[in-house]
């Protein structure tokens, strides 16, 4: 089997982005993106998976941390789309319900070829931190646009935003994982005979 493994490298006058993908790996996590909470979502979103994970992100986060988490969560996806060439033997279809304390996230993922996002969550503080969470949708966005695939998030319960956001990245993470897996059945899992 091809390993699915993949390294982008995003630049722009507000960024310098590089992501190494290993999806069969085991969940070794290097993550420096100079937003310390980003940092924490992106290092669930390797642990859970199974996903070996390196990101490192020099951006102008003296503006804020809008550009640094946008074109990171973009090459992200382009690393994930990438990595998993042309999905055959993949079981395309992923899903995961996670709970964390007071929160209930469930997360469903189809790797196919189509971007679309379907995001629910509660109105929450607009600072963890020094992080804006009103970037949370758009991290999902970034990621989807690039890596072109389908994704529904929706936040059941919850109330401390710290934990609604981290049970969306476990719960995103343990979608991907279940997706990517290869389920021993030849070609490519679609009737269109691409994904």
């Amino acid at each position: 089997m091809n390993p699915r493994i993949a390294k982008v490298v995003r630049e722009t006058k507000e960024s310098r982005v590089s992501v190494e993908l290993n999806l069969d790996g085991t969940g070794i996590i290097n993550v420096e993106t100079g937003v310390p909470f980003f940092d924490h979502m992106l290092s669930q979103l390797g642990k859970h998976s199974g996903f070996d994970l390196t990101v490192l992100t020099v951006g102008d986060v003296d503006v804020d941390s809008h550009h640094t988490v946008e074109d990171t969560s973009l090459a992200f996806g382009q690393a994930l789309r990438e990595a998993l060439g042309d999905k055959a033997g993949i079981r395309r279809f992923g899903d995961a319900t996670v709970p964390l304390d007071e929160v209930l996230v469930t997360a469903a993922v189809d790797l196919s070829g189509r971007p679309y996002l379907v995001h629910r969550q509660p109105e929450i503080v607009e600072l963890i931190g020094t992080f804006d969470t009103t970037l949370g949708r758009h991290i999902w966005e970034s990621i989807i646009a690039e890596a072109r695939i389908a994704l529904h998030i929706r936040v059941l319960e919850g109330r401390n935003a710290h934990h609604v956001f981290e049970a969306q990245f476990k719960a995103v993470a343990r979608a991907f994982r279940d997706a990517v897996s290869r389920d021993g059945v030849a070609g490519i899992p679609s009737t269109k005979g691409t994904l």
